[in-house]
């Protein structure tokens, strides 16, 4: 081991990997791939390109397909908006991070000795990529299928859990604009039509005056709750001040 390397809890590469593997669930046929993914770049000087830099630039690909057909399938009745604000809310960088610990992949970590002693383990950019780099690993050695399947066994749990609950997309939006914007969305019914029994609502969301976008639901609190969805999807926000 080089003088600016740190391991995790074992000094025997097989072990390293053997044990990394188990955590994510995947046998690998080539373990060196794991290894590479999960080599922070603090050990890489001097080299053009990062091995675990160039497999978080797949695994970030992978694991956004593979969570948007979970959501797909598990969600039969979401609109657009609303499974791409799901996936969202999966791919963000704390929810990456979160799902690296559960995983163990903070501890697996190789780091130079200035991420050490800045805890870089504990950072959740790092997790982040080290997540995404694992299964940019998986997909490398077992193709599509397998880093789906991987990824699918670490998200689908959660997921699923959410197939019965209402998400309050009236409430996050509210927040966000309240947050961002220093007001509130307002909200107005384009139409209703239907025999009772099969009603249809068309319901506009406006913010700051203007029209957010439109949702539809068989009452006007669904169709309210799928334009927010919508206007959380595709409404232009502030670009987050810097700093």
């Amino acid at each position: 081991m080089s003088d600016g390397e740190t391991r995790g809890p074992r000094e025997d590469v097989d072990d390293f990997v053997r044990e990394a593997a188990e955590r994510i669930g995947y046998r690998f046929r080539d373990p060196e791939l794991l290894r590479d993914a999960l080599t922070h770049s603090s050990l890489s000087a001097g080299r053009s390109a990062c091995a675990s830099e160039r497999m978080e630039f797949l695994g970030d690909a992978v694991v956004s397909l593979a969570l948007s057909a979970v959501l797909y399938e598990l969600h039969p009745d979401w609109t657009e908006g609303q499974l791409s604000l799901g996936r969202s809310g999966c791919v963000r960088t704390q929810a990456l991070a979160r799902k690296a610990r559960a995983l163990g992949l903070d501890a697996a970590l190789r780091l130079g000795r200035g991420e050490e002693k800045t805890e870089g383990r504990r950072k959740p950019s790092i997790l982040a990529a080290a997540y995404e780099s694992a299964i940019g690993a998986v997909f490398l050695d077992g193709g599509y299928s397998a880093a789906c399947a991987a990824v699918r066994r670490h998200f689908e749990p959660e997921l699923a859990g959410r197939v019965d609950a209402e998400i309050d997309f009236k409430t996050r939006l509210q927040e966000r604009t309240q947050q961002q914007l220093g007001t509130v969305p307002t909200y107005r019914l384009l139409e209703s039509s239907g025999p009772d029994h099969a009603r249809h609502f068309v319901v506009a969301v406006e913010i700051a005056g203007n029209v957010a976008a439109a949702g539809t639901g068989s009452s006007k609190r669904r169709a309210e709750q799928d334009a927010a969805a919508r206007a959380l999807d595709t409404y232009d926000w502030p670009s987050a001040p810097s700093g």
